[in-house]
């Protein structure tokens, strides 16, 4: 088990619980908003920092609001450069501009070769504000969240810092339990949302792409010894689509915890910013509360 022990009491196991897909729109942040409701003592983390969006759900009351400095943009000095322009030929994002001689910081991806190349030393890497990141309360407990600016890099470290910082109120705060929404995919931000956590709940739909990006994500966990269990969302949609994630669950041996059935009243609740659960008591609740209490009770699962 990769539990953390708590702060205050050396006997209790603290969980980390990350929501996953291989791809966007599975309906993992749905998921996420019913287990803010439905978990007890527990800090929520949005870890989907280039999209965040469970915080239209969760109504956050910001407390506390960090700049994050994630990547670095080159800058000429014109009291320096001799308007050379040799500049311009070795930049292969076309950022600098030779006529103004200033650099494009949308398009500079500050990899410094035209600092190493400038026999004038007039251009320099400087410091960038990527985005910010906020520690917050709501109706359901603390919260941590961020924003990455926008085409703005170095996500995966935002997203560690998000999961460090909600560590550290769990651990003030004597938390059972931290529970991560995901990014979708499978790169650098998912992989720091993923490493060291003690359970992926991998939220997938009955398609044929749905079962190739749940393939691609159950590597990335299996190579970062993450147990995983799977999901399928909307799976009345296509039921033999739904038997085939179900056959290869089974084939290799990943636990299937629960299948989601389709029904508008999802978006119904997502227009009024509310979590499902909260929303009405139909199947798709009553099946995310027993998909929660089967985590919750089984410290097999975790």
């Amino acid at each position: 088990m990769q539990g953390l022990t708590r702060g205050s009491d050396p006997g209790e196991i603290m969980k980390q619980i990350v929501v996953i897909s291989g791809k966007g729109g599975t309906g993992k942040t749905t998921i996420c908003a019913s287990f803010a409701a439905l978990a007890k003592n527990k800090v929520m983390a949005d870890c989907d920092v280039d999209a965040a969006d469970l915080y239209l759900i969760l109504k956050p009351q910001i407390k506390q609001k960090e700049e994050f400095w994630g990547s670095k943009v080159a800058y000429i000095d014109k009291d320096i450069c001799d308007q050379g322009r040799s500049c311009e030929n070795i930049c292969r994002y076309e950022a600098i501009d030779t006529e103004n001689f200033t650099i494009d910081e949308v398009s500079c991806e500050g990899c410094g070769v035209c600092v190493h190349f400038c026999h004038r030393e007039a251009i320099t890497l400087k410091e960038n504000l990527s985005g910010h990141w906020f520690v917050s309360d709501t109706k359901y407990g603390p919260f941590v969240h961020a924003k990455l600016g926008i085409a703005e890099e170095n996500s995966g470290k935002l997203v560690t810092l998000v999961r460090q910082k909600a560590k550290s109120i769990a651990e003030e705060q004597n938390l059972n339990y931290i529970i991560i929404d995901g990014p979708p995919g499978i790169g650098c931000p998912v992989i720091a949302s993923l490493s060291g956590v003690d359970l992926a709940l991998v939220v997938t739909e009955p398609t044929q792409s749905g079962i190739y990006d749940l393939q691609r994500i159950i590597g990335v966990a299996k190579h970062f010894n993450v147990k995983s269990l799977v999901c399928i969302n909307k799976y009345d949609l296509n039921e033999d689509v739904s038997k085939e994630i179900e056959d290869y669950c089974h084939k290799n041996k990943i636990g299937l915890l629960g299948k989601i059935p389709y029904n508008q009243t999802v978006t119904k609740a997502l227009v009024l910013e509310k979590s499902v659960i909260e929303y009405s008591d139909n199947g798709v609740s009553q099946e995310i509360r027993r998909i929660w209490e089967e985590i919750d009770k089984d410290e097999s699962r975790i």
